[in-house]
């Protein structure tokens, strides 16, 4: 760091570290996660929904809550069966965007954008829903009077992981590490003891159950206790959400991502079925009600530390344990951070939804993700209140949405490929019994919830889904503007240029340094806009350019590598034409993620060769100016303007008009 840095430039490398070399061919594995990694930083979210997942599913049985038993073994063969398919879709999409990648591929473009919305949806309420939970945890063994508190504690965590996620992704998993280990070891014991200490009693339990089932026929008949168990099943349902978290966020996995992906699904699978199911016992086994101000799994585990060790003993564990399980929610709350900016990247490169999201920070971070899904974490936090219930509802509809399509995707997809596939039936089979599945659960939870905040997140994803379109129409409408002024390249007579007709570099004349974004229409119209505007001006002529890393490059060094030569070679077509007019031509470019200090660093470099030199750039203009046309088209030129005329450059901004 040099002693001109700005205190602006230490301060943020002191929040958020230091630049990542995009040449260095160590950094992207550096970044990646191994399956182990990956259980924590992306299994993590399955794993925390046994925090509030089991207590909606106990809590909907009321009376009848023997009946638990069958809803804990449905619950663990959804987990095989839905992790099961999604090692399918590991295997068919490597290159990750979980379901909208499978569903834009295998049923269509819009069915890809209503999953990928919906998928945007989950991930900003696996943050609040994550950390609301975390934040029940916490306060459970705290005073009822605290209880006010909570949710400006609650937002204070959410900001804390924005921070954590700006940093990097591997950092933040590294970070937490140690939580979730702790929570998987108080867990897996607590659950062990709460089920076999009542292994004489199951007799009993079997009798009880016989019991409470031929009760429950006589009283609702075998449709209403159908009906029953089917609504515990559907409030249960967030328990099986995470569960896709790994096959939409294959990018971050080592090498070779596959074998990584489907270890790191067969970990969370045994780990989720056992401590959901056993759990679900364990309220059943140890006759838990709910007590005010505290979750179901407190009040089991307090019983069970209670029965353990006697006085203060048993309240010192009993706070370790909770806060395990509080702090792998804010784990999970990760998921959010990561799976989220992936989709909108991918969406992004489709234009779908604001370029930018595919922009990439210093860190290698995709920045505006973050951004956005904290933005809409804290939205999702006021609207619910921080409301683990309510949020519980929402979250299961979006995750569910997305679920179905992925699944009943997979299902055409080895229908049609039948032939080319071999051992296709089985695969048919996990994947559509997977669809009947999630799409059954989705649309009992749409049915029976949907005046209880049902409403809310269908109203939100349809918004965000209406939006996508909306993005994307404005983006093929700039798109075809452009290709007119691409057009004017067909149009320009070959230049053939000799050795003697090589134009003489004189670096005190008159110099237009134009910024470009590669060869292209735009480009060419302010050259000929410069000559036109400055008749007999400038005999010098500089294209200056970055080459911007965003997560379509972002793949390996090589990547980085083939884009910078790439470049080179579109601006080598600038500087022939121009020499082949009887101007002086040079370009000079450069790589990473950020536009501006490529630009300031090149503008730098070519004021200092170039003594009497004027910056130009063209910033499309839109005969109707807006928040959304400024939102989805970068402000370089201004960006770059105000930057340079601080520095005593001067530059001109030549307005292009698109629409």
């Amino acid at each position: 760091m040099t002693e001109n840095t700005s205190f602006y430039q230490r301060s943020k490398r002191f929040l958020f570290g230091a630049p990542r070399n995009i040449l260095d061919p160590k950094v992207f594995q550096h970044m990646s996660l191994v399956a182990f990694f990956a259980w924590v930083g992306l299994g993590a979210d399955g794993i925390s929904s046994s925090a509030y997942g089991p207590e909606e599913t106990f809590l909907a049985l009321g009376q009848h809550s023997v009946l638990a038993i069958f809803v804990a073994i449905a619950m663990v063969l959804t987990i095989f069966i839905i992790s099961g398919s999604y090692a399918q879709i590991i295997e068919a999409f490597p290159t990750g965007g979980g379901g909208y990648n499978v569903a834009s591929k295998l049923l269509g473009e819009k069915a890809g954008v209503v999953s990928g919305s919906a998928l945007v949806i989950d991930y900003v309420l696996t943050v609040t829903i994550s950390v609301a939970a975390g934040g029940d945890a916490l306060f459970s063994f705290l005073p009822l009077d605290l209880q006010a508190h909570k949710f400006w504690f609650v937002a204070f965590v959410i900001l804390l992981l924005i921070w954590l996620n700006l940093r990097g992704v591997r950092e933040s998993v590294l970070a937490l590490t140690p939580i979730f280990m702790a929570f998987i070891v108080t867990h897996v014991l607590l659950v062990l003891y709460a089920v076999l200490r009542h292994v004489p009693d199951l007799p009993r339990v079997s009798a009880q159950v016989s019991t409470d089932l031929s009760s429950a026929v006589k009283d609702m008949g075998w449709l209403g206790v159908g009906a029953l168990l089917m609504r515990a099943y559907s409030m249960g349902a967030g328990t099986y959400t995470g569960i896709e978290a790994i096959s939409n966020s294959m990018p971050t996995l080592r090498e070779p991502r596959v074998h990584t992906g489907k270890r790191a699904m067969l970990y969370m699978a045994v780990s989720l079925s056992f401590i959901a199911g056993g759990i679900t016992l364990g309220y059943l086994l140890n006759g838990i009600t709910p007590v005010a101000g505290k979750t179901l799994n407190a009040v089991l585990f307090e019983r069970l530390l209670t029965d353990i060790w006697s006085g203060q003993a048993a309240s010192v564990i009993l706070v370790v344990v909770l806060l395990s399980e509080a702090a792998l929610l804010f784990v999970a709350a990760q998921t959010g951070f990561i799976d989220g900016p992936q989709v909108l990247s991918n969406m992004a490169i489709d234009s779908y939804v604001p370029h930018r999201f595919a922009h990439l920070s210093e860190r290698l971070v995709r920045k505006y993700g973050v951004y956005f899904m904290g933005g809409m974490a804290f939205l999702m936090l006021f609207i619910t209140g921080g409301s683990v219930r309510y949020l519980v509802v929402m979250y299961s509809i979006n995750v569910f949405l997305t679920f179905s399509l992925s699944q009943f995707g997979m299902v055409v997809h080895w229908w049609k490929d039948r032939d080319k596939e071999k051992g296709w039936k089985p695969k048919l089979v996990m994947n559509g019994v997977g669809f009947l599945l999630t799409a059954s659960i989705l649309g009992f939870t749409v049915w029976i919830k949907f005046p209880e905040g049902g409403w809310i997140t269908l109203l939100i994803t349809g918004t965000f889904i209406a939006m996508s379109f909306l993005v994307r129409r404005h983006y093929r409408k700039a798109q075809t503007a452009l290709r007119r002024l691409d057009e004017l390249l067909l149009q320009l007579p070959p230049v053939t240029l000799s050795a003697v007709q090589e134009p003489m570099l004189r670096r005190i004349a008159p110099t237009a340094a134009i910024m470009v974004s590669g060869y292209n229409g735009l480009g060419m119209h302010v050259f000929f806009s410069v000559i036109r505007s400055f008749p007999g001006t400038f005999r010098n002529f500089i294209f200056l350019s970055a080459g911007v890393v965003d997560s379509t490059v972002f793949k390996g060094a090589e990547e980085v590598v083939h884009l910078d030569a790439d470049l080179k070679k579109q601006l080598q077509n600038y500087v022939e034409f121009v020499k082949g007019h009887g101007y002086y031509a040079e370009a000079r470019s450069e790589v990473g993620t950020d536009v501006i200090e490529i630009i300031n660093h090149l503008a730098a470099g070519a004021a200092k060769d170039f003594p009497n030199i004027v910056f130009f750039s063209g910033q499309l203009v839109f005969q109707e100016e807006s928040f959304i046309t400024r939102l989805l088209h970068n402000q370089t030129a201004f960006l770059a303007q105000k930057k340079l005329v601080f520095a005593g450059l001067p530059m001109i901004i030549l307005p292009v008009r698109v629409l």
